[in-house]
């Protein structure tokens, strides 16, 4: 391969490498081009794409991209899923490649700039995918407002049921002295109102006196 061809596309996998979420990696020895075919189409359904590298090539992207530890991995054929999107979705999709086509071999990968063995490659697909874990956990959010509200309305039940046993619980002196007191400010209000009629006889009495003068005083004019 001429150098700049090959400078060329180790730029183009470092590129790669840099813009993907997960890498995996995979022998595919004795797969045939139906069977590759169909696994290229089962990754891409996950937001990945399956690319047939040369190891000499891939070993200078990933120094260069900073993950020289995949060097580890890049023994024999190797087949790259470079996953865009969703890292679980890609291994639960090369993983059950793997059931299907007894000859694929999963290497191992790359998950935010780890290593992984082909164990914990594996051990992805059984995690369950974004879907699934988005909405448990929106359900699990639900159930604990739902809870919250239940709490809520239990606790303000049972502060009005204390107030209310409070209530009844209250000495009966203090009921009667709030009625008492209630009862002397009727009595004040209707004092005024007693005295009243009293002003009239004063009146009335000073006008008789004025009577009696006036006619006192008329015999001596008389006389």
């Amino acid at each position: 391969m001429p150098k700049t061809e090959k400078i060329e596309k180790v730029a183009e996998l470092r590129r790669r490498i840099e813009g993907s979420e997960a890498l995996f990696l995979a022998d595919y020895r004795g797969l045939t081009v139906a069977d590759a075919s169909e696994l290229r189409r089962a990754l891409s359904a996950t937001g990945s794409r399956l690319s047939v590298v040369k190891n000499t090539l891939m070993r200078l992207a990933a120094a260069e991209a900073g993950a020289a530890d995949l060097e580890g991995l890049l023994e024999g054929p190797t087949a790259v899923a470079f996953v865009e999107t969703d890292a679980i979705a890609a291994a639960k999709s090369l993983v059950d490649a793997a059931r299907r086509f007894r000859t694929l071999v999963v290497k191992g990968g790359l998950l935010e700039g780890r290593v992984l063995s082909a164990e914990e490659a594996r051990a992805l697909a059984t995690i369950e995918s974004r879907e699934v874990l988005l909405a448990k956990m929106a359900g699990l959010a639900k159930a604990e407002m739902s809870r919250a509200a239940y709490l809520f309305d239990a606790l303000q039940s049972r502060f009005l049921s204390l107030l209310e046993a409070y209530r009844e619980k209250l000495p009966a002196g203090e009921q009667a002295q709030d009625g008492g007191a209630a009862h002397e400010g009727g009595a004040v209000e209707a004092a005024p109102e007693a005295d009243a009629p009293g002003e009239g006889p004063t009146e009335q009495a000073g006008g008789g006196e004025t009577v009696e003068e006036e006619g006192a005083k008329g015999p001596e004019e008389g006389a």
